[in-house]
């Protein structure tokens, strides 16, 4: 029997989006971390995968992180990409270097922001928990002191009285970017225990935040792959809640006109 790094749990489940012998693309609901750690060893994304792909993963190794090309907060929901065999990873792992890889969130904030288009483009900092903190983890500031962080984003939908959906392309990948940046500029996402008021993140039983869309060429055929995830039934139950429309419903043809917007006015001005 084989022996692996990484505990199988066949028992956590997830969606499968996209699989071939080279990658996976899985889409984890809120609530369920992506890999082990502090008080989640054997129920996490990482463990199932294990279940299902645990000797192809065991090869690649802790040197390629068991195949995990980037994270999700434990309470984001939405789409994850695996790589399944070593050529696979590198060539994947370069894309994300390069930032040549599109990853698309669906936040439900309180208000929306001043411009309907914009960009985000300041540096954050990772903050360490204090010392005998048992269990607590890392946060992020808005700092001088950090690492440089930029988010493109654009209102998909507003309703004065109650919040507003933005859609939001992080081009740097620092940890909690999406829910600090737009924190900053006065649009905390309902449920967002960690930065929004308190009375912002009671409106929500959960982070109403959704890693909607991967955008990325297939590190073996070179074809360019979408892959999309609707919105989760809890989310929709919220934007129910707040008279909001779903993301997931779009307009024909305009879609891919909208995400080039954001892509071009990330180049451009900051939001203040």
């Amino acid at each position: 029997m084989s022996t692996f790094s990484v505990q199988p749990n066949e028992r956590v489940t997830y969606a499968i989006e996209y699989e071939d012998e080279a990658v996976v693309v899985v889409n984890k609901r809120s609530g369920l971390a992506t890999q082990p750690g502090l008080g989640h060893e054997g129920d996490t994304v990482l463990n199932g995968l294990f279940a299902r792909h645990g000797t192809r993963l065991q090869q690649l190794g802790a040197a390629r992180d068991f195949g995990l090309l980037h994270r999700l907060d434990k309470a984001t929901s939405g789409l994850l990409v695996v790589a399944l065999t070593r050529a696979a990873y590198d060539g994947l792992r370069e894309q994300f270097e390069n930032r040549k890889i599109g990853k698309f969130y669906w936040a439900v904030c309180s208000r929306a922001p001043k411009k309907p288009v914009g960009m985000i483009n300041r540096p954050l900092l990772e903050v360490e928990p204090k010392a005998g903190s048992y269990g607590e983890k890392k946060t992020a500031k808005i700092s001088p002191k950090g690492k440089a962080a930029v988010t493109a984003y654009r209102v998909l939908s507003e309703n004065p009285r109650t919040g507003a959906v933005v859609e939001a392309k992080p081009l740097t990948g620092r940890l909690h970017q999406v829910r600090v940046h737009l924190e900053s500029i006065g649009c905390p996402i309902f449920g967002d225990s960690i930065y929004a008021p308190t009375g912002v993140a009671r409106v929500a039983s959960r982070l109403a935040l959704h890693s909607h869309r991967l955008v990325f060429t297939h590190p073996i055929s070179g074809e360019r792959m979408d892959i999309r995830a609707g919105c989760p039934r809890d989310l929709k139950t919220l934007l129910s809640k707040l008279d909001l429309p779903r993301p997931d419903v779009r307009v024909e043809g305009k879609d891919e006109e909208s995400h080039k917007e954001v892509a071009e006015d990330a180049e451009g001005g900051e939001e203040d």
